[in-house]
């Protein structure tokens, strides 16, 4: 079976971007979670990590999904799960657990501040989980994405500064 070849990381940037989601803005995330363990990390750096995150096929793959998971509970097309995955029930963690399959590509570092991201919800995270209660939005699982690529490209940054490349 042959598939198409397509740039799915490129096409998954643009999705985030139709979500409302700024590279920039991982990046920041990036940039305040490293900073006070990588003194001299830039946010030049940071953004390029987040790019270097992007560029894995298995994170396209995960971030397009979710999406479009989000857009169908949208259109209520999700049956019985839709009112669940509108509400981001509580106890429902298939959201973080399709997350970690970004984290898990990137060690123990990108773990931690998963957690960290998933329960403060700073900057980005914090718009998307607010923006989400509004009435037909729905970004449960795109704001544990975002947490995931924000905690994988952090732990790039860690071992970037621990093997002295920035």
């Amino acid at each position: 079976m042959s598939m198409i070849k397509k740039d799915f990381s490129a096409i998954a940037k643009q999705k985030l971007i139709n979500r409302g989601v700024n590279l920039d803005d991982i990046a920041n995330l990036v940039f305040d979670l490293q900073k006070p363990y990588c003194p001299t990390v830039q946010k030049d750096a940071c953004l390029e990590a987040v790019e270097n995150v992007l560029a894995k096929r298995e994170v396209a793959f995960t971030i397009l999904t979710g999406i479009e998971l989000d857009m169908a509970a949208e259109k209520n097309h999700l049956n019985e799960m839709n009112q669940i995955i509108l509400d981001d029930y509580s106890l429902y963690g298939i959201d973080e657990i399709m997350a970690l399959s970004i984290v898990n590509v990137h060690g123990s570092i990108a773990l931690t501040n998963f957690g960290y991201l998933d329960k403060t919800k700073p900057g980005i995270v914090g718009f998307l989980e607010e923006e989400g209660k509004k009435d037909n939005i729905c970004h449960t699982f795109l704001d544990d994405i975002v947490c995931a690529i924000a905690s994988s490209a952090a732990s790039k940054i860690a071992h970037d500064y621990e093997d002295n490349k920035i």
